[in-house]
């Protein structure tokens, strides 16, 4: 047999060569991009650090420290009233957010055209009630000239066209967005790391994570490096960093304010809705960033948004309220700590005169699974396999994206085989599968039918407002991605469409350390034990508590909000 000549043996090892430089070439590039967003990323820090000395050398008897104390009613009015002008604040904002992001990497980038606002701003007057203050916005928000990229690097360099329609009713309410910050590859996740801008850390301690997948509005409200943020919501992603960093936070109903202009993680599902809110350090400063929202400019640029202006009566109303609690769902067994959160603000509730009332929560596994996961990923996880393509790297979600790539004949062999040993893994395998279009009805159907029955309990009850647990303390960092399950407190109310809001009541104590050393969970399965390493170690890290009104409620529940934060606030200043 004639060996073949050395022309075609040159050539298929060029062909081979050539294949294997191709992804090695294409690897090469996107690292350049990834390389280049970090380097505007700096830049952009420098920028901040740069314009923010040039100002405390100019007026060095500003005093940071009077401004950074006020809340953001104090503060708007102050502004708005010229007690206090407009560049000390944003200056000092700048100051801060720059020192917090040092020591979080929460911002992935500065809007430097809020400096041209701020000029514009003082000769124009104040139109708004948000006018002057300075604002950070998720990276997921659309804003003029700037990325959203979720984390991908496919995303970079493609500004968005115009402002989202929030950010654009924030500016005519006379606000100034200063700064983008970081979110999760994805924003399907309650931590907050990508491969572009990397890992942020929580600012109360940094080896936690700071919730997700508004985690940098997380970290940069909760360090005081922001008075106010915008961000998003589709199963606590508001909520995980408010409580995670000691703040509040407001999920309203999914439709209450426009979400025009904001990326979704996952296009087009509609079992669990998403929505765009506030997170600020306190409750009015939320009430206030409602205010300003819910005016005829958001109706008018966002026709699919009800013309459902603030209601100041429900809001301000002093009349005593029949709130219905429970301190567990059955699915995720609480911490001590944040049982104790719910108990201690039962009987300060009851205490104030309000009427409690125990609320029996029904099947959350179910709803788990079969509602939320299911709905989510009702494609098999193809829609959100496709996010990945062409990335550096895969999504650090570990078992749904193995489960995401499996084809359904292996998914429901593992959910048969797995369910004697390992219930919650065969429910997460079977939830995992592609449906049909007529799946997909029924299971919107169902959802509806679901809606139906929560409410009707609520109003057998007479409940005006609801006291629920919140997941915290802040878990490690990485725990998040390896406890996808503890999203059952956040999620049930996405699934229902419930306004829901968090604010931190107490911090955790030694005993709860002692007690926590007893917890099994309700599986004793691997999520339950992963669970206590989360949280292990957590004295004097805060714990929240959640509270829920009816849809289209926000003022009910912001009313509601405000009293847990009044009696807690004066339980702690007394011990």
């Amino acid at each position: 047999m004639r060996a073949p000549p050395p022309a075609l043996l040159w050539g298929c090892a060029g062909l081979l060569l050539l294949l294997g430089l191709l992804p090695w070439r294409r690897r090469r590039a996107l690292r350049r991009k990834v390389e280049a967003a970090q380097q505007r990323q700096e830049r952009s820090l420098v920028q901040m650090e740069t314009a923010a000395q040039r100002f405390r050398e100019q007026h060095p008897s500003v005093n940071r420290t009077s401004i950074l104390s006020l809340s953001l009613p104090e503060l708007s009015q102050k502004l708005r009233d010229g007690s206090l002008p407009l560049e000390h604040v944003f200056y000092t904002y700048v100051s801060e957010a720059v020192r917090i992001t040092i020591e979080t990497n929460c911002i992935t980038e500065y809007l430097q055209e809020c400096e041209t606002q701020l000029k514009k701003a003082k000769l124009t007057g104040k139109p708004g009630l948000l006018y002057g203050v300075p604002v950070s916005i998720k990276e997921s928000i659309d804003c003029q000239g700037h990325d959203s990229t979720l984390g991908f690097i496919k995303n970079l360099n493609k500004p968005a066209a115009e402002d989202s329609v929030v950010v654009q009713v924030l500016r005519r309410q006379g606000a100034i967005p200063f700064v983008k910050t970081n979110v999760p590859q994805s924003l399907i996740s309650y931590d907050c790391k990508n491969l572009i801008f990397g890992q942020t850390f929580n600012p109360l301690l940094y080896t936690r994570s700071p919730g997700g997948s508004s985690g940098g509005e997380g970290a940069l409200v909760g360090g005081g490096g922001s008075i106010l943020g915008l961000g998003t919501d589709v199963g606590g992603s508001l909520r995980f960093p408010a409580a995670f960093c000691g703040v509040c936070a407001l999920k309203p109903t999914g439709n209450r304010l426009s979400k025009k202009g904001i990326i979704s993680g996952v296009l087009g599902q509609k079992a669990v809705a998403a929505a765009v809110g506030p997170i600020a350090k306190d409750v009015e400063s939320l009430a206030l960033c409602m205010r300003a929202l819910l005016c005829e400019d958001m109706f008018n640029l966002d026709s699919t948004v009800p013309p459902l202006p603030f209601n100041e009566e429900i809001y301000s109303s002093m009349q005593p309220l029949r709130i219905g609690y429970y301190e567990t769902d059955f699915f995720t067994m609480p911490s001590p700590a944040m049982r104790r959160a719910v108990r201690e603000m039962k009987q300060l509730l009851e205490d104030a005169g309000h009427t409690l009332v125990p609320f029996e929560l029904m099947n959350v596994d179910y709803l788990m699974f079969n509602f939320c996961l299911r709905g989510m990923f009702a494609d098999g996880g193809a829609s959100f396999l496709k996010k990945f393509k062409g990335e550096l790297e895969k999504s650090s979600m570990g078992l749904l994206f193995w489960l995401a790539k499996s084809p359904n004949w292996l998914k429901t062999l593992l959910s048969w085989i797995a369910k004697p040993f390992m219930p919650r893994f065969s429910d997460i395998a079977r939830s995992m599968r592609a449906n049909t279009v007529a799946e997909v009805w029924s299971l919107h159907h169902e959802i509806e039918e679901f809606c139906h029955q929560f409410i009707a309990q609520w109003k057998k009850l007479n409940l005006d407002v609801m006291l629920c647990p919140m997941l915290s303390p802040a878990l490690r960092i990485g725990y998040p991605g390896k406890l996808s399950v503890a999203v059952s407190y956040t999620m049930l109310y996405n699934t229902l469409d419930f306004p829901a809001g968090v604010v931190p009541v107490t911090m955790v104590t030694e005993e709860d350390e002692e007690e926590l050393k007893s917890y099994q969970g309700y599986f004793r399965d691997w999520w339950d034990r992963t669970l206590v390493k989360a949280v292990r170690d957590s004295v004097g890290l805060p714990v929240s508590v959640q509270c829920v009104a009816l849809p289209w409620q926000e003022e009910l529940c912001l009313r509601f909000m405000k009293e847990v934060e009044m009696l807690a606030l004066k339980k702690n200043s007394l011990t």
